[in-house]
């Protein structure tokens, strides 16, 4: 399994924006991959979405977001599970 954590700041005003982004515009365009696990949403107050997807195989990118809505550009990182 691989562990997608995607992590973009919000603009102050645009973080109800980018949530809604997120969940209704770019979640959807990998749920149905058969290669997708699970995925969750989560903010901070200082203006950060982070989303955590659980992949079987080969992650697939979230499409960028609507530059208005950024601080600043988004990150990803790829993470695999450490044996214990």
């Amino acid at each position: 399994m691989i562990v997608r954590m995607w992590e973009a700041r919000a603009e102050p005003y645009a973080l109800a924006d980018l949530i809604t982004w997120v969940c209704d515009s770019a979640l959807p365009e990998f749920e149905h991959d058969p290669l997708h696990l699970s995925s969750e949403v989560f903010s901070s107050t200082d203006h950060r979405i982070v989303v955590i997807s659980k992949w079987r195989s080969s992650p697939r990118p979230l499409p960028d977001p609507p530059v208005m809505l950024l601080a600043r550009p988004a990150h990803s990182w790829d993470f695999t599970q450490v044996d214990r």
